[in-house]
């Protein structure tokens, strides 16, 4: 699990203690996919390894919550959170398309 947090778009998180790393690749998936997820040591860890990579973290309490109770890892995002997902993997390209361009 923690070998695919470099290769995720993006670790959604709460503020203290949930991790959920999310990775989306529209030629194998219809939708996006739960790499990795956890809390505590777990969530700190995925943290640790985003940073060192360079993935995005987006703090969003509500969804890293939910994600983390009802998503498992490798699996995509069920239709009623897809929104809220492709919103912060909208924000996360658009932030990297910024940064290329600068």
């Amino acid at each position: 699990m923690m070998s695919a947090v470099p290769e995720a778009d993006v670790v959604v998180t709460n503020p203290t203690h949930i991790s959920v790393a999310i990775k989306y690749d529209a030629l194998n998936h219809a939708a996006p996919i739960v790499v990795a997820k956890g809390s505590g040591d777990i969530a700190m860890k995925i943290r640790e390894i985003a940073k060192e990579n360079g993935v995005p973290i987006v703090e969003d309490k509500p969804l890293a919550r939910v994600l983390n109770k009802t998503v498992e890892i490798g699996q995509q995002i069920p239709d009623n959170l897809f929104k809220a997902v492709a919103e912060i993997l909208a924000y996360v390209y658009q932030l990297k398309s910024v940064q290329s361009k600068g």
